[in-house]
């Protein structure tokens, strides 16, 4: 009879020397339509699909995970997760689910997110915890951020970078918003250098922060920005994984980072990582179902700046 599992450790090589059997696993596709189409620079997004992910262990507990990819934000497609999932054997060695390449950082979070769920304690999430509502691009928002208010969001995310006229958008919206409001701007890496300064330089102490303006090799102009000007900025594309937050904190990133735990990899390098620097996180959602979604605010609670809304607020699109 197998020894009894034990908590997880931060030392892995450690803990993979003595959990040396097998996992029943299985995996289920989905494709879950949006309440309403999702429009970024990136496009339009109108379908979430990914992959529930479940372990058993020798005594028929249960662990969870979600493969939630999402390809222009770098990581892997649906289609390279189902062919890694496929090839997993039935039972799975535990050493398989440690050593997922890290070109295929959402099947590291999911089948890492499950096996965690078995050997490593978790606390229960927070009842304040806080979330940002994301409103829909455009002037959209202007009839939406109401109903949002109404449910007790405080803290909005708005995208920019989509269409015309957002800066007269923007000031209707401003005028629109109470005085605690606070107004979150993503670019998704949408700007060029003269339109991130002409938003960086509106004057409104509602806007948090900018989030990631220009395209990710433009790092070096970012830091510039965010030395320039009184409006925070922020980073999500430049860090969607583990190796990008530590390329750019080793290139001196002094803002704001936010993390997508379900695209980053491997939940444990990601703590370990965050635990360790002085670092300004927001933890935000990649349109996950509840299974990645608990995972992420577990995750949520040991690495996030508990004074900023955390980026979960995502109910206008998903049903």
């Amino acid at each position: 009879m197998p020894l009894k599992p034990v908590s997880h450790q931060d030392n892995l090589e450690g803990q993979r020397s003595v959990i040396r059997w097998r996992y029943q696993q299985t995996f289920t596709p989905y494709a879950h339509t949006f309440r309403r189409l999702l429009q970024t620079h990136h496009g339009e997004w109108a379908v979430r699909e990914g992959i529930i992910v479940q372990l058993q262990d020798p005594w028929g507990r249960m662990g969870w995970g979600e493969i939630a990819p999402l390809p222009w934000f770098g990581s892997e497609t649906l289609e390279q997760a189902l062919a890694f999932c496929r090839q997993l054997s039935n039972p799975v060695p535990v050493d398989s689910i440690l050593v997922i390449p890290d070109h295929l950082p959402c099947c590291q979070f999911g089948w890492g997110s499950a096996w965690e769920s078995l050997t490593r304690s978790v606390r229960n999430i927070p009842q304040g915890f806080r979330h940002c509502g994301l409103l829909p691009a455009g002037r959209a928002a202007l009839q939406i951020w109401p109903s949002l208010w109404q449910q007790g969001y405080r803290t909005f995310k708005w995208k920019i970078g989509v269409g015309d006229g957002e800066q007269d958008c923007l000031a209707a919206l401003l005028e629109a918003l109470p005085p605690t409001a606070r107004l979150r701007l993503d670019a998704n890496g949408g700007l060029t250098l003269a339109e991130a300064e002409a938003w960086l330089n509106l004057n409104d102490q509602r806007i948090e922060y900018l989030e990631q303006p220009l395209p990710t090799h433009r790092l070096s102009e970012m830091m510039g920005l965010a030395r320039q000007f009184k409006i925070p900025l922020a980073l999500d594309e430049s860090v969607a994984t583990v190796a990008q937050l530590q390329d750019c904190l080793a290139q001196g990133w002094p803002g704001i980072v936010i993390l997508k735990p379900s695209i980053a990899g491997y939940p444990w390098k990601l703590r370990q990582l965050c635990q360790t620097q002085p670092l300004d996180i927001v933890v935000s959602s990649v349109f996950e179902t509840a299974v990645g979604r608990q995972a992420c605010l577990n995750l949520a609670q040991e690495i996030a700046n508990p004074h900023r809304a955390q980026g979960f607020g995502v109910d206008l699109y998903l049903s």
